[in-house]
């Protein structure tokens, strides 16, 4: 016959400390490897039919020279709404001009300069930095670009977006 024992009082035990962060160590171990998805396939991405997603390395550029454009969403030529970058060259402005609707235009990089009126002078402009939101509105004559650096701007607006000259020489 067995002896009787008394159960054992885990709650008053002393755990070594080096085994505290061993078992640490190998729980993190395994939350990361879970996390990274080690020894298991690739993570699917999301769902195209419910989130579009363009990577930086992906957005078509275009460059003209002076500026270099990429259309995010919608089409500036036909009706409805689009969003477009703009990356203005250092030393490159716009004439002066306007545009039919509002655009909201949001500063991602760099100093964005901006004028307004009809007599093109590009000292008088103000410098827009990162992070500031800027509204074009309506027929406003003005003109905008970059000066020592580049720039680039995040342009929102109704289609369809043209741009009529209104430089006073």
């Amino acid at each position: 016959m067995m002896p009787k024992t008394s159960p054992v009082n885990y709650r008053n035990m002393s755990i070594p400390k080096w085994i505290v962060a061993r078992a640490s160590a190998c729980a993190l171990f395994v939350g990361f490897a879970a996390i990274l998805g080690a020894g298991s396939e690739p993570v699917a991405g999301p769902d195209p039919a419910i989130l579009k997603l363009t990577l930086p390395k992906d957005i078509p550029w275009k460059d003209n020279g002076a500026a270099a454009t990429a259309i995010l969403a919608g089409d500036p030529s036909k009706p409805g709404i689009y969003v477009e970058l703009t990356k203005w060259h250092a030393g490159h402005m716009s004439r002066p001009h306007y545009h039919p609707y509002d655009r909201y235009i949001y500063v991602i990089s760099g100093t964005w300069w901006v004028g307004t009126g009809p007599k093109y002078d590009p000292a008088s402009t103000t410098p827009v930095p990162a992070g500031s939101f800027v509204t074009h509105v309506a027929k406003g004559i003005h003109y905008d670009g970059a000066k020592d650096a580049d720039c680039v701007i995040e342009i929102v607006g109704m289609g369809p977006a043209t741009t009529t000259p209104a430089e006073k020489k």
